[in-house]
């Protein structure tokens, strides 16, 4: 576990037969580099290469606490946090068909077991924590057990070619930009810089870009003038980053680095705030406009933090979507103060969660996007968990 900056010609041909000889099927998983959109890495090995040669040690220039994501989405099986053993600080990602990725030596984790977490999501940074001698990634992919031939957009990595990483997701929201009362469509699609793309039927996308490739999309009205505006949060700083023509460029520093963000009008004022999920705690931190902060638990820790009003009472509702098994779980007050849950299953598993208001009615429906086909699935209802329904699709974004 070594960082290994060039491989000689020589030691490279004998790390290829070395790889062959201790090589397992490739793996099923789509996985891509686990470095943000268009970064360009070096990834070598070497023949006592723990736990085999199919290990892969990646380095560029001044790659001290560079970000690292996940190559694949899954479910953080480990977060050691704490540097000791050969891995130093490290994560494994189990995936949904059972193969795992392991990201070793790390400066620190943006990350905690349990966490469920999407493809391309920083997950940690570049450090040399544990028996390294010189900062690098040590990266596996695993089948079976095994550490196997790394796969990354499809094709079996050639050790010690720099390459570009085409770790370039969406992510899909459906904000109401235009105030017209209708959800849009919309992807945060992650690159240097980021972009919001929104739908627009029979026309090109419209394009707002903003943000970076590490950064989480959230949206709100900041300035209370009754129309979506961007924003991103930067999980290594903590940073909320949000961006509207009242109030210019504002930034907030809130919550914890493995905290997932969401925005909402928790407080019946005109404007949006920002707020966390913790994983950790399966806890919805909400940053009020006065500054204090409310805390409400809801879910479990795999679950996927969702928004909305679900009852058009102008106060923005929590929830969570657990993906493995397609079901919303939705929360809301009433008038006399009594707290009301209640689940709702819809969508497939791997489905990312996306909630919106489709037919204008002042309640937020549900909705959720197939990463493979980059589709857009709408539900649309008298309410949220309303039994009668019609579901309209459209395929936007880029597939995985």
């Amino acid at each position: 576990m070594r960082a290994r900056r060039t491989a000689p010609a020589a030691v490279a041909a004998a790390i290829v037969l070395l790889s062959a000889s201790v090589a397992v099927a490739a793996p099923a998983t789509a996985f891509e580099m686990p470095f943000p959109c268009g970064q360009t890495w070096t990834g070598t090995t070497y023949a006592k290469h723990s736990p085999n040669p199919n290990s892969i040690d990646w380095n560029r220039a001044d790659d001290v606490d560079d970000a690292v994501v996940a190559a694949a989405p899954g479910t953080v099986s480990v977060a050691q946090a704490v540097d000791k053993g050969g891995y130093g600080k490290y994560v494994v990602i189990e995936h949904p068909n059972g193969e795992k990725s392991l990201y070793a030596h790390l400066n620190r984790l943006l990350v905690t077991a349990g966490q469920r977490i999407d493809q391309a999501q920083q997950i940690g940074a570049v450090g040399s924590t544990g028996s390294s001698t010189g900062a690098h990634l040590h990266f596996e992919e695993r089948v079976g057990g095994s550490t196997v031939a790394a796969y990354f957009h499809g094709v079996k990595y050639a050790v010690g070619k720099a390459q570009a990483s085409a770790n370039c997701v969406d992510t899909p929201l459906a904000p109401d930009w235009n105030g017209d009362k209708v959800a849009q469509p919309t992807v945060f699609r992650r690159g240097n810089p980021a972009s919001f793309q929104v739908h627009r039927p029979g026309t090109t996308p419209q394009v707002v870009s903003f943000g970076g490739a590490t950064d989480e999309p959230v949206v709100g009205d900041w300035d209370g003038n009754g129309t979506i505006n961007p924003g991103v949060r930067t999980p290594a700083t903590r940073k909320f980053t949000l961006r509207s023509p009242g109030t210019g460029t504002i930034g907030i520093v809130f919550g914890s680095l493995t905290d997932r963000p969401v925005a909402g009008n928790w407080d019946g004022t005109r404007a949006s705030e920002v707020g966390v999920w913790s994983s950790a705690s399966a806890t919805f931190h909400l940053r009020l406009s006065t500054g204090a902060v409310s805390r409400i638990v809801l879910g479990d820790a795999n679950d996927l933090p969702v928004t909305g009003d679900w009852d058009a009472d102008g106060v923005t509702d929590l929830g969570v979507y657990d993906q493995a098994t397609s079901t919303f779980t939705l929360r809301r007050v009433d008038d006399e103060g009594i707290v009301w849950t209640a689940q709702v299953t819809y969508g497939a598993p791997g489905d990312l969660p996306v909630t919106g208001d489709w037919d204008g009615n002042g309640r937020t429906d549900l909705g959720t996007w197939t990463p493979l086909t980059a589709t857009f699935n709408r539900r649309i209802a008298t309410a949220p968990t309303a039994a009668a329904r019609t579901t309209t699709t459209l395929q936007f974004g880029r597939h995985r």
